[in-house]
């Protein structure tokens, strides 16, 4: 299980400037942008709205214990931080983070983790709608029918277009519970991948269950085909304890059966703690993802050009000893822009490429270093018709002897 952490960071946001439609073929040109964030704010998230503004969502400290904000970029100026929700009862942790994105009408929905007990990694998930860009905001609905004192996290939220929004999470209802009476009850141990629908007005579907047994404590990640069909990638987990990447597809309200997108075949018996991250155009879907299989640690990244259904043959685009803690968006129906998280030197970096169907990765960039005190964690990306943004946890300097944090 990830680790529960109070740490001071912040958060460091960067922007590339780019022609609409068109695809560099040079590196990216990063310039700062300082986004509203206080003091020790950390596990920052991006969305890109239709209108080619930004939504960035992070957590902060707050005398009452933590709390949840956005801001709206909009021609390179931040808003005012918006408070989603405040309490001492947020599980706030280094893997398993909120987030915020936007319906089709405008909505903003987030969601957050509430501790639902005393023990260790019990937590439920909460997901609220804003009708107003997060001025005011919903009672919070959990999209889980289970209230058992168990882990419910790695939440995805994708917006439909049919207008209303699936989230996906990581539910242990059956985890460590032998007795537990459904399908799950043939895999001790199992943590669950569920999902559900939420309409803008709020209601709420039943959990439905997509699969009975995966990694316990890896991101999930989805996105959206141009014929509406959701794409769900998440480390799977096999009884052999087998942990490689997989894909569902939810078409015409069904859930398909899990397409393995490569058989790296690693054996670990417990979680790294390092989900994939999958993106679309057209009928195009490209994943990354971090395996360590055969003690050889790597980052690859697949193209599937039948919407999912098959992969072709991964490229490695890592360079020497990668962390993974990936992400991936599309450029075009063939190109991708990766990024991905290395040690060099006692130091993390954070890398991207561009990498196109059938080739290796090209115009290789280092965009951060990091020598503080802490880790970057999970850095997050998004693209508009205006560029590309990338937004990471920074930590203050490892020598500094009160930790604290800047914006830049």
């Amino acid at each position: 299980m990830p680790s529960k952490i109070h740490s001071g960071v912040i958060v460091a946001h960067l922007f590339m400037g780019m022609t609409a439609g068109m695809v560099l073929a040079e590196p990216l040109e990063f310039a700062d942008l300082d986004p509203p964030v206080g003091n020790n704010a950390q596990e920052p998230t991006l969305f890109a709205l239709q209108d080619d503004r930004v939504l960035l969502g992070w957590t902060e400290p707050h005398p009452a214990g933590f709390a949840v904000k956005l801001s709206v970029l909009e021609d390179a100026e931040w808003s005012a931080a918006r408070t989603v929700t405040v309490s001492d009862e947020l599980f706030v942790n280094w893997a398993d983070f909120p987030s915020v994105v936007a319906l089709d009408d405008g909505t903003f929905a987030a969601h957050w983790l509430w501790e639902n007990s005393k023990n260790d990694y019990a937590y439920d998930v909460k997901i609220s709608l804003s009708p107003d860009e997060g001025l005011t905001w919903s009672a919070p609905i959990t999209p889980h029918d289970d209230r058992s004192v168990s882990q419910h996290g790695f939440v995805t939220l994708q917006p439909l277009e049919d207008g209303s929004l699936m989230s996906v999470w990581l539910d242990g209802r059956a985890y460590d519970k032998p007795l537990f009476t459904s399908a799950a009850s043939n895999y001790p141990d199992a943590m669950q991948l569920r999902a559900t629908r939420i309409t803008p007005e709020g209601t709420r579907t039943d959990d439905v269950l997509v699969d009975a047994q995966t990694c316990s404590c890896c991101q999930t990640s989805a996105a959206s085909l141009d014929d509406g069909t959701v794409l769900v990638a998440y480390r799977d987990r096999t009884d052999a304890e087998i942990r490689d990447i997989s894909v569902v597809r939810h078409q015409g309200g069904m859930w398909s059966e899990p397409t393995n997108v490569h058989n790296d075949g690693w054996e670990i018996s417990g979680c790294p703690v390092n989900g994939p991250a999958i993106a679309t155009a057209g009928q195009t879907a490209a994943v990354a993802w971090f395996t360590a299989a055969n003690d050889k640690p790597e980052v690859k990244v697949a193209f599937s050009s039948d919407g999912g259904r098959n992969f072709g043959d991964p490229a490695k685009v890592s360079l020497g000893i990668p962390a993974g803690r990936v992400d991936i968006l599309m450029l075009d129906p063939q190109t991708a822009f990766v990024t991905w998280v290395e040690w060099a030197n006692e130091s993390e970096v954070i890398l991207a490429c561009q990498i196109t169907t059938g080739q290796q990765c090209k115009d290789l960039q280092l965009i951060a270093r990091n020598n503080g005190a802490g880790s970057v964690n999970f850095p997050r990306t998004a693209r508009t018709n205006e560029g590309v943004y990338l937004s990471w946890t920074q930590p203050s300097n490892s020598d500094d002897p009160e930790p604290s944090s800047t914006i830049r």
